[in-house]
Protein backbone atom coordinates (compact mmCIF):
# COMPACT_ATOMS: atom_id res chain seq x y z
CA UNK A 1 0.00 0.00 0.00
CA UNK A 2 1.17 3.74 -1.00
CA UNK A 3 1.23 4.24 3.44
CA UNK A 4 1.03 2.33 6.33
CA UNK A 5 -0.89 4.81 8.80
CA UNK A 6 -2.42 8.21 8.84
CA UNK A 7 -0.06 11.43 10.09
CA UNK A 8 -2.94 12.25 12.38
CA UNK A 9 -2.26 8.85 14.32
CA UNK A 10 1.37 8.25 14.87
CA UNK A 11 1.52 8.00 18.74
CA UNK A 12 4.52 6.95 21.26
CA UNK A 13 3.51 3.07 21.42
CA UNK A 14 5.34 2.53 17.55
CA UNK A 15 8.20 4.88 18.32
CA UNK A 16 10.91 2.71 16.85
CA UNK A 17 8.97 1.61 13.88
CA UNK A 18 9.13 2.39 10.26
CA UNK A 19 6.44 3.67 9.04
CA UNK A 20 4.82 5.67 5.69
CA UNK A 21 2.52 8.72 5.32
CA UNK A 22 0.91 10.65 2.71
CA UNK A 23 0.09 14.38 2.73
CA UNK A 24 0.22 17.83 1.98
CA UNK A 25 2.95 19.88 3.26
CA UNK A 26 0.95 22.21 5.91
CA UNK A 27 4.77 24.02 7.00
CA UNK A 28 8.07 24.48 6.41
CA UNK A 29 10.74 25.27 8.47
CA UNK A 30 13.81 24.71 7.05
CA UNK A 31 16.88 25.52 9.56
CA UNK A 32 19.68 25.99 7.67
CA UNK A 33 20.67 22.45 8.25
CA UNK A 34 18.00 20.20 9.60
CA UNK A 35 14.59 20.72 7.90
CA UNK A 36 11.36 20.16 9.40
CA UNK A 37 8.00 19.48 7.55
CA UNK A 38 4.85 19.21 9.06
CA UNK A 39 2.50 16.45 6.76
CA UNK A 40 -1.54 17.01 6.90
CA UNK A 41 -3.65 14.54 5.74
CA UNK A 42 -7.44 13.61 6.67
CA UNK A 43 -6.64 12.08 10.36
CA UNK A 44 -4.40 14.97 11.43
CA UNK A 45 -0.63 16.60 11.13
CA UNK A 46 2.62 14.70 12.02
CA UNK A 47 5.83 16.49 12.28
CA UNK A 48 8.75 14.98 10.01
CA UNK A 49 12.50 15.92 10.25
CA UNK A 50 14.79 15.82 7.78
CA UNK A 51 18.29 15.48 8.85
CA UNK A 52 20.90 16.92 6.73
CA UNK A 53 23.51 14.04 7.01
CA UNK A 54 20.27 11.82 5.87
CA UNK A 55 19.40 10.43 1.93
CA UNK A 56 15.84 10.78 1.71
CA UNK A 57 15.44 11.23 -2.31
CA UNK A 58 13.69 14.74 -3.00
CA UNK A 59 15.90 17.39 -2.44
CA UNK A 60 14.41 19.03 1.22
CA UNK A 61 14.91 22.95 0.50
CA UNK A 62 13.09 22.46 -2.32
CA UNK A 63 9.75 21.39 -0.93
CA UNK A 64 7.46 24.19 -0.29
CA UNK A 65 3.73 24.54 0.90
CA UNK A 66 0.89 22.35 0.11
CA UNK A 67 3.64 20.03 -2.08
CA UNK A 68 1.98 16.34 -2.02
CA UNK A 69 4.59 13.97 -0.65
CA UNK A 70 4.67 10.02 0.54
CA UNK A 71 7.39 9.82 3.68
CA UNK A 72 9.40 7.04 4.97
CA UNK A 73 10.59 7.17 8.20
CA UNK A 74 11.19 6.12 12.05
CA UNK A 75 8.64 7.11 14.40
CA UNK A 76 10.77 8.60 17.34
CA UNK A 77 10.04 10.85 21.06
CA UNK A 78 10.84 14.41 20.55
CA UNK A 79 13.74 15.80 22.04
CA UNK A 80 12.97 17.94 25.75
CA UNK A 81 11.57 20.95 25.06
CA UNK A 82 10.07 20.57 22.02
CA UNK A 83 7.25 18.74 22.67
CA UNK A 84 3.99 20.45 20.96
CA UNK A 85 1.07 19.43 23.46
CA UNK A 86 -1.70 21.16 20.94
CA UNK A 87 -1.10 18.51 18.14
CA UNK A 88 -2.24 14.92 19.26
CA UNK A 89 0.51 13.85 17.56
CA UNK A 90 2.84 16.44 19.13
CA UNK A 91 4.96 13.67 21.69
CA UNK A 92 6.49 12.13 18.33
CA UNK A 93 8.39 12.59 15.06
CA UNK A 94 9.18 10.67 12.34
CA UNK A 95 12.90 10.48 10.96
CA UNK A 96 12.71 10.26 7.29
CA UNK A 97 14.66 7.67 5.69
CA UNK A 98 13.34 8.37 2.21
CA UNK A 99 11.33 11.51 0.66
CA UNK A 100 9.16 11.13 -2.75
CA UNK A 101 7.61 14.20 -4.02
CA UNK A 102 4.31 13.07 -5.51
CA UNK A 103 3.27 16.65 -7.27
CA UNK A 104 4.41 20.08 -6.56
CA UNK A 105 1.85 23.05 -5.74
CA UNK A 106 1.82 26.47 -6.74
CA UNK A 107 1.11 28.79 -3.87
CA UNK A 108 -2.40 29.13 -2.00
CA UNK A 109 -4.56 31.74 -3.52
CA UNK A 110 -6.19 31.46 0.30
CA UNK A 111 -4.50 30.39 3.39
CA UNK A 112 -5.27 26.52 4.32
CA UNK A 113 -5.16 26.75 8.13
CA UNK A 114 -8.21 27.67 10.10
CA UNK A 115 -5.93 30.92 11.91
CA UNK A 116 -6.79 33.31 8.98
CA UNK A 117 -10.00 33.59 7.54
CA UNK A 118 -9.54 34.40 4.06
CA UNK A 119 -12.16 36.96 1.58
CA UNK A 120 -15.63 34.64 1.30
CA UNK A 121 -15.57 34.85 -2.74
CA UNK A 122 -12.05 33.67 -2.80
CA UNK A 123 -13.14 30.52 -0.29
CA UNK A 124 -15.51 29.75 -2.52
CA UNK A 125 -13.88 30.00 -5.89
CA UNK A 126 -10.71 27.80 -4.67
CA UNK A 127 -13.46 25.83 -2.72
CA UNK A 128 -11.36 22.91 -3.36
CA UNK A 129 -8.57 24.09 -1.36
CA UNK A 130 -10.68 25.47 1.53
CA UNK A 131 -11.76 21.98 2.00
CA UNK A 132 -8.32 20.76 3.21
CA UNK A 133 -9.07 22.89 6.55
CA UNK A 134 -9.69 21.39 9.74
CA UNK A 135 -12.68 23.41 9.97
CA UNK A 136 -14.32 22.13 6.79
CA UNK A 137 -12.97 18.45 7.15
CA UNK A 138 -14.28 18.11 11.00
CA UNK A 139 -17.67 19.95 9.90
CA UNK A 140 -18.04 17.67 6.64
CA UNK A 141 -17.24 14.60 9.20
CA UNK A 142 -19.46 15.41 11.16
CA UNK A 143 -22.11 16.00 8.80
CA UNK A 144 -21.42 12.19 7.40
CA UNK A 145 -21.59 10.88 11.15
CA UNK A 146 -25.32 12.57 11.67
CA UNK A 147 -26.38 10.97 8.32
CA UNK A 148 -24.94 7.70 9.30
CA UNK A 149 -27.01 7.96 12.95
CA UNK A 150 -29.85 9.18 11.16
CA UNK A 151 -29.98 6.18 8.85
CA UNK A 152 -29.25 3.67 11.71
CA UNK A 153 -32.25 5.13 13.95
CA UNK A 154 -34.77 5.50 11.17
CA UNK A 155 -33.91 1.95 10.36
CA UNK A 156 -33.94 0.41 13.24
CA UNK A 157 -37.59 1.52 14.08
CA UNK A 158 -38.89 0.64 10.70
CA UNK A 159 -38.36 2.71 8.30
CA UNK A 160 -37.67 2.08 4.36
CA UNK A 161 -35.62 4.49 2.81
CA UNK A 162 -37.16 5.28 -0.63
CA UNK A 163 -35.34 7.93 -3.66
CA UNK A 164 -38.33 9.81 -5.10
CA UNK A 165 -38.02 11.63 -8.51
CA UNK A 166 -36.05 14.72 -9.31
CA UNK A 167 -37.73 15.73 -12.36
CA UNK A 168 -41.70 16.06 -11.39
CA UNK A 169 -44.17 18.14 -12.50
CA UNK A 170 -44.26 22.24 -10.60
CA UNK A 171 -46.51 22.01 -8.16
CA UNK A 172 -47.01 25.31 -5.41
CA UNK A 173 -45.08 24.79 -2.25
CA UNK A 174 -44.50 28.55 -1.08
CA UNK A 175 -41.52 29.11 -3.30
CA UNK A 176 -41.03 29.58 -6.83
CA UNK A 177 -39.54 26.18 -8.59
CA UNK A 178 -36.34 25.42 -10.58
CA UNK A 179 -37.46 24.64 -14.19
CA UNK A 180 -36.13 22.12 -16.48
CA UNK A 181 -37.36 22.43 -20.37
CA UNK A 182 -37.75 19.23 -21.76
CA UNK A 183 -36.26 18.53 -24.97
CA UNK A 184 -38.38 15.71 -26.38
CA UNK A 185 -41.59 17.86 -25.64
CA UNK A 186 -40.48 21.29 -26.56
CA UNK A 187 -42.46 24.31 -24.71
CA UNK A 188 -42.65 21.86 -21.64
CA UNK A 189 -40.97 21.96 -18.20
CA UNK A 190 -39.83 19.76 -15.47
CA UNK A 191 -39.39 21.36 -12.07
CA UNK A 192 -37.01 20.27 -9.38
CA UNK A 193 -38.64 19.14 -6.12
CA UNK A 194 -39.50 21.29 -3.42
CA UNK A 195 -39.65 18.30 -1.48
CA UNK A 196 -40.67 15.00 -1.76
CA UNK A 197 -44.22 15.77 -0.69
CA UNK A 198 -46.53 14.61 -2.59
CA UNK A 199 -44.80 11.70 -3.52
CA UNK A 200 -44.14 10.26 -0.10
CA UNK A 201 -47.97 10.54 0.34
CA UNK A 202 -48.52 8.54 -2.61
CA UNK A 203 -45.97 5.86 -0.71
CA UNK A 204 -48.34 5.93 1.93
CA UNK A 205 -51.47 4.94 -0.49
CA UNK A 206 -49.26 2.49 -1.87
CA UNK A 207 -48.64 1.11 1.89
CA UNK A 208 -44.48 1.18 2.14
CA UNK A 209 -45.65 2.05 5.92
CA UNK A 210 -42.91 4.01 7.32
CA UNK A 211 -40.86 5.87 4.42
CA UNK A 212 -37.69 7.87 5.16
CA UNK A 213 -35.00 9.34 2.45
CA UNK A 214 -32.28 11.99 2.96
CA UNK A 215 -33.69 14.16 0.04
CA UNK A 216 -32.04 16.69 -2.07
CA UNK A 217 -34.67 19.87 -2.48
CA UNK A 218 -34.37 23.02 -4.25
CA UNK A 219 -36.11 26.25 -4.06
CA UNK A 220 -35.57 29.34 -5.85
CA UNK A 221 -35.34 32.17 -2.96
CA UNK A 222 -32.88 34.07 -1.80
CA UNK A 223 -30.32 32.33 -0.06
CA UNK A 224 -29.37 33.42 3.43
CA UNK A 225 -27.35 32.61 6.40
CA UNK A 226 -29.85 29.32 7.08
CA UNK A 227 -31.05 28.71 3.38
CA UNK A 228 -29.72 27.53 0.12
CA UNK A 229 -30.89 27.31 -3.15
CA UNK A 230 -30.29 23.54 -2.94
CA UNK A 231 -30.32 21.89 0.48
CA UNK A 232 -30.71 18.28 2.18
CA UNK A 233 -33.46 17.77 4.29
CA UNK A 234 -34.38 14.69 6.67
CA UNK A 235 -37.93 13.49 5.13
CA UNK A 236 -40.52 10.83 6.76
CA UNK A 237 -43.84 9.83 6.90
CA UNK A 238 -45.75 7.04 8.71
CA UNK A 239 -49.06 5.72 7.75
CA UNK A 240 -51.69 5.03 10.61
CA UNK A 241 -50.14 7.91 12.97
CA UNK A 242 -51.18 10.85 13.95
CA UNK A 243 -48.92 13.94 15.46
CA UNK A 244 -48.06 12.38 18.84
CA UNK A 245 -46.78 9.56 16.83
CA UNK A 246 -44.63 11.32 14.38
CA UNK A 247 -43.32 13.83 16.94
CA UNK A 248 -42.42 10.92 19.75
CA UNK A 249 -40.41 9.08 16.56
CA UNK A 250 -38.81 12.27 15.59
CA UNK A 251 -37.84 13.42 18.53
CA UNK A 252 -36.51 10.04 19.47
CA UNK A 253 -34.36 10.00 15.83
CA UNK A 254 -33.01 13.36 16.47
CA UNK A 255 -32.24 12.85 20.23
CA UNK A 256 -30.55 9.79 19.08
CA UNK A 257 -28.79 11.75 16.11
CA UNK A 258 -27.45 14.64 18.21
CA UNK A 259 -25.86 11.92 20.97
CA UNK A 260 -25.06 9.76 18.77
CA UNK A 261 -22.84 13.20 17.00
CA UNK A 262 -21.65 14.68 20.08
CA UNK A 263 -21.59 12.29 22.30
CA UNK A 264 -23.70 14.23 24.85
CA UNK A 265 -26.94 12.76 26.20
CA UNK A 266 -29.43 14.65 24.08
CA UNK A 267 -31.90 17.41 25.53
CA UNK A 268 -35.06 16.76 26.61
CA UNK A 269 -38.04 18.42 23.82
CA UNK A 270 -40.15 21.58 25.33
CA UNK A 271 -43.46 21.98 23.83
CA UNK A 272 -45.23 25.29 23.48
CA UNK A 273 -48.29 26.34 21.41
CA UNK A 274 -47.52 28.75 18.97
CA UNK A 275 -49.69 31.52 20.19
CA UNK A 276 -47.57 31.06 23.32
CA UNK A 277 -44.38 30.69 21.18
CA UNK A 278 -45.47 34.06 20.14
CA UNK A 279 -46.74 35.76 23.19
CA UNK A 280 -43.51 34.82 25.33
CA UNK A 281 -40.74 34.80 22.28
CA UNK A 282 -42.25 36.93 19.97
CA UNK A 283 -41.53 33.86 17.13
CA UNK A 284 -42.72 30.71 16.48
CA UNK A 285 -39.06 29.17 16.31
CA UNK A 286 -37.91 30.53 20.01
CA UNK A 287 -34.74 30.79 20.91
CA UNK A 288 -34.91 29.19 24.29
CA UNK A 289 -31.32 29.19 26.05
CA UNK A 290 -32.26 32.67 27.21
CA UNK A 291 -34.57 34.82 29.34
CA UNK A 292 -36.14 38.14 28.12
CA UNK A 293 -39.53 37.04 27.66
CA UNK A 294 -42.17 39.35 26.15
CA UNK A 295 -45.19 40.76 28.83
CA UNK A 296 -48.43 41.56 27.64
CA UNK A 297 -49.32 44.93 29.29
CA UNK A 298 -52.30 45.18 26.99
CA UNK A 299 -54.55 45.69 30.39
CA UNK A 300 -52.35 48.13 32.05
CA UNK A 301 -53.18 50.64 29.79
CA UNK A 302 -56.18 50.05 28.96
CA UNK A 303 -57.66 53.35 29.76
CA UNK A 304 -54.69 55.20 28.82
CA UNK A 305 -54.81 58.77 27.57
CA UNK A 306 -51.49 58.09 25.62
CA UNK A 307 -52.45 57.88 22.43
CA UNK A 308 -49.68 55.53 21.25
CA UNK A 309 -50.55 53.22 23.74
CA UNK A 310 -54.60 53.28 22.47
CA UNK A 311 -53.90 50.34 19.99
CA UNK A 312 -54.82 46.54 20.24
CA UNK A 313 -51.99 45.38 22.06
CA UNK A 314 -49.03 46.34 24.21
CA UNK A 315 -46.31 44.39 24.69
CA UNK A 316 -42.90 44.95 26.86
CA UNK A 317 -39.11 44.16 27.21
CA UNK A 318 -37.60 43.89 30.26
CA UNK A 319 -34.06 43.79 29.59
CA UNK A 320 -32.19 43.14 32.97
CA UNK A 321 -29.78 45.80 34.31
CA UNK A 322 -29.62 47.55 30.85
CA UNK A 323 -30.60 51.14 32.00
CA UNK A 324 -27.54 53.20 31.61
CA UNK A 325 -27.97 51.97 27.75
CA UNK A 326 -26.63 55.06 25.73
CA UNK A 327 -28.65 57.38 24.43
CA UNK A 328 -27.36 56.28 20.44
CA UNK A 329 -27.77 52.68 21.23
CA UNK A 330 -31.48 53.79 22.30
CA UNK A 331 -32.06 55.16 18.96
CA UNK A 332 -30.38 52.60 17.19
CA UNK A 333 -33.37 50.12 18.74
CA UNK A 334 -36.27 52.59 17.43
CA UNK A 335 -34.43 52.72 14.30
CA UNK A 336 -34.65 48.53 14.13
CA UNK A 337 -37.89 48.79 15.50
CA UNK A 338 -39.56 51.20 12.86
CA UNK A 339 -37.61 48.43 9.95
CA UNK A 340 -39.30 45.86 11.53
CA UNK A 341 -42.50 47.50 10.98
CA UNK A 342 -43.59 49.46 14.17
CA UNK A 343 -44.21 52.61 14.24
CA UNK A 344 -42.06 53.06 16.74
CA UNK A 345 -40.52 51.95 20.12
CA UNK A 346 -41.06 53.41 23.64
CA UNK A 347 -37.72 53.14 26.34
CA UNK A 348 -38.00 53.66 29.78
CA UNK A 349 -35.10 53.20 32.72
CA UNK A 350 -36.30 52.07 36.28
CA UNK A 351 -35.35 54.20 38.61
CA UNK A 352 -35.16 53.77 42.66
CA UNK A 353 -38.68 53.57 44.13
CA UNK A 354 -39.93 52.03 41.06
CA UNK A 355 -40.87 55.01 39.04
CA UNK A 356 -39.84 55.29 35.47
CA UNK A 357 -37.54 57.72 33.21
CA UNK A 358 -38.42 58.06 29.96
CA UNK A 359 -39.19 60.94 27.29
CA UNK A 360 -43.33 59.45 27.78
CA UNK A 361 -43.37 59.24 30.92
CA UNK A 362 -44.91 62.44 31.41
CA UNK A 363 -48.28 61.06 29.61
CA UNK A 364 -48.45 57.70 31.88
CA UNK A 365 -50.44 57.97 34.92
CA UNK A 366 -48.65 57.26 38.31
CA UNK A 367 -50.97 54.03 38.66
CA UNK A 368 -50.10 53.33 34.84
CA UNK A 369 -46.32 53.48 35.43
CA UNK A 370 -46.55 50.87 38.46
CA UNK A 371 -48.36 49.06 37.01
CA UNK A 372 -45.97 48.38 34.29
CA UNK A 373 -43.54 48.28 36.76
CA UNK A 374 -44.99 45.23 38.65
CA UNK A 375 -46.19 43.18 35.43
CA UNK A 376 -42.52 42.95 34.24
CA UNK A 377 -41.12 42.60 37.53
CA UNK A 378 -38.69 45.02 36.86
CA UNK A 379 -35.97 46.50 39.38
CA UNK A 380 -34.39 49.70 39.70
CA UNK A 381 -31.62 49.88 36.88
CA UNK A 382 -33.65 47.84 34.79
CA UNK A 383 -34.75 48.85 30.71
CA UNK A 384 -38.19 48.20 29.12
CA UNK A 385 -39.00 48.47 25.86
CA UNK A 386 -42.33 48.91 24.75
CA UNK A 387 -44.11 48.38 21.35
CA UNK A 388 -48.04 49.08 20.86
CA UNK A 389 -49.84 48.08 17.89
CA UNK A 390 -51.55 45.07 16.17
CA UNK A 391 -50.42 42.21 18.45
CA UNK A 392 -48.63 40.10 15.78
CA UNK A 393 -46.89 43.48 15.00
CA UNK A 394 -45.85 44.14 18.33
CA UNK A 395 -44.83 40.50 19.08
CA UNK A 396 -42.69 40.14 16.03
CA UNK A 397 -40.47 43.65 16.68
CA UNK A 398 -39.90 42.86 20.00
CA UNK A 399 -39.17 38.75 19.26
CA UNK A 400 -36.47 40.72 17.12
CA UNK A 401 -35.22 42.86 19.36
CA UNK A 402 -34.99 40.23 22.51
CA UNK A 403 -32.54 38.36 19.99
CA UNK A 404 -30.46 40.91 19.19
CA UNK A 405 -29.95 42.00 22.90
CA UNK A 406 -29.79 38.59 24.29
CA UNK A 407 -29.10 35.78 21.71
CA UNK A 408 -25.86 33.88 22.92
CA UNK A 409 -23.57 32.98 19.97
CA UNK A 410 -24.87 29.49 18.25
CA UNK A 411 -22.21 27.16 19.48
CA UNK A 412 -22.92 28.46 23.40
CA UNK A 413 -25.74 28.19 25.74
CA UNK A 414 -26.41 24.33 25.43
CA UNK A 415 -28.96 23.06 23.00
CA UNK A 416 -33.03 24.07 23.99
CA UNK A 417 -35.27 21.88 21.68
CA UNK A 418 -38.92 22.67 21.28
CA UNK A 419 -41.99 20.96 19.41
CA UNK A 420 -44.16 24.50 18.68
CA UNK A 421 -47.91 22.81 17.71
CA UNK A 422 -51.20 24.39 17.02
CA UNK A 423 -50.02 26.76 13.80
CA UNK A 424 -52.40 28.52 12.24
CA UNK A 425 -54.05 26.75 9.57
CA UNK A 426 -53.74 30.32 7.50
CA UNK A 427 -51.47 33.34 7.74
CA UNK A 428 -53.38 36.21 6.73
CA UNK A 429 -56.24 37.36 4.31
CA UNK A 430 -54.83 38.78 0.72
CA UNK A 431 -56.45 41.64 -0.59
CA UNK A 432 -59.53 39.28 -2.14
CA UNK A 433 -60.11 38.09 1.29
CA UNK A 434 -59.48 34.91 0.42
CA UNK A 435 -56.71 33.05 3.23
CA UNK A 436 -53.19 32.56 2.55
CA UNK A 437 -52.07 28.87 4.05
CA UNK A 438 -49.02 29.06 6.62
CA UNK A 439 -48.38 25.54 5.81
CA UNK A 440 -48.59 23.48 1.84
CA UNK A 441 -52.63 22.74 1.31
CA UNK A 442 -52.44 19.09 2.49
CA UNK A 443 -52.03 19.78 5.97
CA UNK A 444 -54.87 18.74 7.91
CA UNK A 445 -57.03 21.29 9.84
CA UNK A 446 -57.48 21.01 14.11
CA UNK A 447 -60.66 18.87 14.33
CA UNK A 448 -61.98 20.86 16.48
CA UNK A 449 -61.95 23.92 14.36
CA UNK A 450 -63.24 22.00 11.28
CA UNK A 451 -67.02 23.91 11.95
CA UNK A 452 -65.33 27.15 11.72
CA UNK A 453 -64.01 25.88 8.40
CA UNK A 454 -66.87 25.30 7.35
CA UNK A 455 -68.57 28.25 7.98
CA UNK A 456 -66.67 31.02 8.83
CA UNK A 457 -65.01 33.71 6.26
CA UNK A 458 -62.18 36.68 6.23
CA UNK A 459 -60.40 37.22 9.26
CA UNK A 460 -62.28 34.62 11.31
CA UNK A 461 -60.58 31.67 8.96
CA UNK A 462 -57.40 32.78 11.09
CA UNK A 463 -58.46 31.50 14.36
CA UNK A 464 -58.68 27.92 12.34
CA UNK A 465 -55.84 25.59 13.72
CA UNK A 466 -53.92 22.80 11.85
CA UNK A 467 -52.31 19.85 12.73
CA UNK A 468 -49.07 20.92 11.91
CA UNK A 469 -45.94 21.10 13.89
CA UNK A 470 -42.26 22.58 14.19
CA UNK A 471 -39.17 21.55 15.87
CA UNK A 472 -37.05 24.39 17.03
CA UNK A 473 -33.13 23.91 17.96
CA UNK A 474 -32.09 27.22 19.37
CA UNK A 475 -33.83 29.39 17.33
CA UNK A 476 -33.70 27.89 14.43
CA UNK A 477 -36.37 25.72 12.81
CA UNK A 478 -35.40 22.58 11.68
CA UNK A 479 -38.19 21.54 9.86
CA UNK A 480 -41.96 20.63 9.83
CA UNK A 481 -44.11 18.75 9.78
CA UNK A 482 -48.66 17.99 10.02
CA UNK A 483 -50.97 15.58 9.70
CA UNK A 484 -52.02 15.16 5.90
CA UNK A 485 -55.61 15.53 4.78
CA UNK A 486 -56.41 11.95 3.07
CA UNK A 487 -59.78 12.33 2.37
CA UNK A 488 -61.36 13.86 -0.90
CA UNK A 489 -64.28 15.99 1.05
CA UNK A 490 -61.79 17.88 3.34
CA UNK A 491 -59.33 18.69 0.61
CA UNK A 492 -62.11 19.58 -1.09
CA UNK A 493 -62.95 22.23 1.42
CA UNK A 494 -59.65 23.25 1.62
CA UNK A 495 -59.27 24.01 -2.20
CA UNK A 496 -62.65 25.93 -2.34
CA UNK A 497 -61.54 28.10 0.75
CA UNK A 498 -58.21 28.75 -0.84
CA UNK A 499 -60.03 29.70 -3.65
CA UNK A 500 -58.60 26.98 -5.82
CA UNK A 501 -61.15 25.89 -8.52
CA UNK A 502 -61.98 22.43 -8.99
CA UNK A 503 -60.22 22.22 -12.95
CA UNK A 504 -57.42 23.89 -11.44
CA UNK A 505 -56.96 21.44 -8.38
CA UNK A 506 -56.99 18.64 -11.17
CA UNK A 507 -54.54 19.99 -13.51
CA UNK A 508 -52.17 20.66 -10.48
CA UNK A 509 -52.93 17.79 -8.32
CA UNK A 510 -55.21 15.43 -9.79
CA UNK A 511 -52.66 12.11 -9.66
CA UNK A 512 -52.50 12.45 -5.50
CA UNK A 513 -56.34 13.01 -5.56
CA UNK A 514 -56.93 10.45 -7.64
CA UNK A 515 -55.05 8.25 -5.22
CA UNK A 516 -57.02 9.30 -2.24
CA UNK A 517 -59.77 7.78 -4.25
CA UNK A 518 -58.10 4.39 -4.17
CA UNK A 519 -58.09 3.80 0.29
CA UNK A 520 -55.71 6.22 1.41
CA UNK A 521 -54.42 6.05 5.03
CA UNK A 522 -54.69 8.40 8.17
CA UNK A 523 -50.76 9.55 7.82
CA UNK A 524 -48.74 12.26 9.18
CA UNK A 525 -45.02 13.21 8.61
CA UNK A 526 -42.06 15.16 9.53
CA UNK A 527 -38.80 17.03 7.53
CA UNK A 528 -36.05 18.42 9.07
CA UNK A 529 -32.75 20.37 7.77
CA UNK A 530 -29.82 18.39 7.68
CA UNK A 531 -27.46 21.48 6.73
CA UNK A 532 -29.12 23.43 9.66
CA UNK A 533 -28.73 20.76 11.97
CA UNK A 534 -25.46 20.05 11.12
CA UNK A 535 -24.41 24.04 11.42
CA UNK A 536 -25.78 24.04 14.79
CA UNK A 537 -24.01 20.90 15.95
CA UNK A 538 -20.96 22.39 14.38
CA UNK A 539 -21.33 26.06 16.09
CA UNK A 540 -21.47 27.33 12.35
CA UNK A 541 -23.58 30.79 11.85
CA UNK A 542 -24.26 29.56 8.38
CA UNK A 543 -24.61 26.40 6.69
CA UNK A 544 -22.69 27.48 3.84
CA UNK A 545 -19.84 26.02 6.41
CA UNK A 546 -21.43 22.92 6.50
CA UNK A 547 -21.91 21.99 2.79
CA UNK A 548 -19.15 21.00 0.49
CA UNK A 549 -19.93 23.04 -2.67
CA UNK A 550 -22.70 25.82 -1.55
CA UNK A 551 -23.60 29.28 -3.16
CA UNK A 552 -22.63 32.84 -2.62
CA UNK A 553 -25.57 35.38 -0.71
CA UNK A 554 -26.98 36.20 -4.44
CA UNK A 555 -26.71 32.45 -5.33
CA UNK A 556 -23.68 32.39 -7.67
CA UNK A 557 -20.74 29.79 -7.58
CA UNK A 558 -17.09 31.13 -7.93
CA UNK A 559 -15.51 27.94 -8.51
CA UNK A 560 -17.62 26.73 -11.62
CA UNK A 561 -19.03 30.46 -12.61
CA UNK A 562 -22.69 29.21 -12.90
CA UNK A 563 -24.88 30.40 -13.88
CA UNK A 564 -23.68 30.62 -16.96
CA UNK A 565 -25.29 31.51 -20.34
CA UNK A 566 -26.45 28.71 -22.38
CA UNK A 567 -25.33 27.92 -26.10
CA UNK A 568 -27.86 29.21 -28.76
CA UNK A 569 -27.55 25.68 -30.36
CA UNK A 570 -28.81 24.59 -26.97
CA UNK A 571 -31.70 26.92 -26.94
CA UNK A 572 -32.62 25.80 -29.71
CA UNK A 573 -32.99 22.70 -29.37
CA UNK A 574 -34.89 23.12 -26.12
CA UNK A 575 -37.69 25.87 -27.96
CA UNK A 576 -35.95 28.83 -26.19
CA UNK A 577 -34.61 31.99 -26.80
CA UNK A 578 -33.66 34.52 -24.20
CA UNK A 579 -34.81 37.83 -23.11
CA UNK A 580 -33.79 40.70 -21.01
CA UNK A 581 -35.88 41.19 -18.01
CA UNK A 582 -37.77 44.82 -17.96
CA UNK A 583 -36.96 45.01 -14.10
CA UNK A 584 -33.41 44.04 -13.73
CA UNK A 585 -31.98 44.17 -17.53
CA UNK A 586 -30.22 40.78 -16.73
CA UNK A 587 -31.48 37.76 -18.66
CA UNK A 588 -34.70 36.00 -18.51
CA UNK A 589 -36.13 32.56 -19.65
CA UNK A 590 -38.87 33.52 -22.23
CA UNK A 591 -41.67 30.81 -23.34
CA UNK A 592 -40.73 28.24 -26.36
CA UNK A 593 -39.86 29.47 -29.74
CA UNK A 594 -42.98 29.45 -32.11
Amino acid sequence: MMRTHYAGEIDPAQCGDTVVVCGWVASRRDHGGVVFLDIRDVAGIVQVVIDPDATTGADPHGIRAEYVLRVEGVVRDRPDGTVNAELPTGAVEIAATAVEVLNAADPAPIPIDDRTEADEMLRLKYRYLDLRSGRLQSNLRLRAKLNTALRDALGSRGFLEVETPMLIASTPEGARDFVVPSRLAPGRCYALPQSPQLFKQLLMVGGIDRYYQIARCLRDEDPRADRQFEFTQLDAEMSFADAEDVMSVIGEVVGAAIEAVTGDAAPMIERLSWHEAMARFGSDKPDLRFGLELVDATEVFAATEFRAFQGAAVKALRVPGQGDLGRSRLDGLIERAKQLGAPGLVWMRVQQGGMLEAPVAKFLSEGEQVGLVDVTGATPGDLLLLAAGPRRMADHVLGAIRLDLGRPPVGEGGRRLAWIVDFPLFESIDDDGRPIPAHHPFTMPHPDDLELLEHGSGAELLDVRSLAYDLVLNGWELGSGSVRIHTAEVQARIFSVLGIEPEVARARFGFLLDAFRYGAPPHAGFAFGVDRLVALLAGEENIREVIAFPKTQSGADPLTGAPTPIEPAQLRELGLSITKSKQSGQSGRSGPLP
